[in-house]
């Protein structure tokens, strides 16, 4: 039989256990989850690539269509934003048709420490004045109207509330175990901690289970 648990599976030299889930059998959650890089502040735009045709293909997240223009559209749109304050990159997340219509989101660093933070409608017009003065590419040129970007919605504030309630870390935590972890904020990211993370305040031995 399996020994492994909470959706670990037997390789025949051991358990490949899940993501944050460890021990021999996949017996324990992980000590600490750092969800830093998926709790930046973030904004949902919208593009139209009016120089490009849309193909069926492109449809596919795995296909070679789908890879090659996301590759491209990333590197452009990199040197247009390189200049926004705390800029981290952009994530596609789907094409559609309409020449090329590219749903995809801005990723921004969270701030650090007491360092205040930038509101979302604030970052938008940043990331739309950086479009329109930009010297773009030849294929993605706002002057002749053949790249055009909008704002769609924006994400959730990141104010601290956002960051305090323990229903933030059952997202990524072992689903066995996603009752005993909450959100712990240090100076430069956000971590899932339970009371037997060590260095934690309020921490205690669990050496002995």
């Amino acid at each position: 039989a399996d020994p492994c648990l909470n959706g670990g599976h037997w390789t025949g030299l051991g358990c490949l256990c899940p993501p944050n889930v460890d021990g021999a059998r996949c017996q324990f959650g992980a000590s600490t989850i750092n969800i830093t890089a998926e709790l930046g502040p973030s904004l949902m735009m919208l593009a139209r690539v009016t120089n490009r045709n849309f193909s069926e293909d492109m449809r596919d997240s795995s296909s070679p269509a789908y890879r090659s223009f996301v590759a491209e559209f990333s590197r452009t749109m990199d040197g247009i934003y390189h200049n926004i304050s705390d800029y981290r990159g952009i994530r596609v997340l789907s094409l559609t048709r309409g020449s090329v219509v590219v749903n995809y989101k801005v990723l921004f660093y969270p701030p650090a420490g007491d360092k205040p933070t930038t509101s979302l409608d604030h970052r938008t017009l940043e990331l739309l004045a950086a479009a329109d003065t930009t010297g773009q590419p030849q294929n993605c040129g706002h002057s002749s109207g053949r790249c055009h970007g909008t704002r769609c919605w924006s994400g959730s504030d990141s104010s601290d509330g956002c960051f305090s309630s323990p229903e933030l870390c059952r997202k990524y935590a072992p689903a066995n175990f996603s009752r005993y972890y909450y959100p712990y904020r240090t100076q430069n990211s956000f971590l899932c901690v339970t009371n037997c993370t060590l260095n934690v305040p309020g921490s205690i031995n669990c050496n002995s289970g």
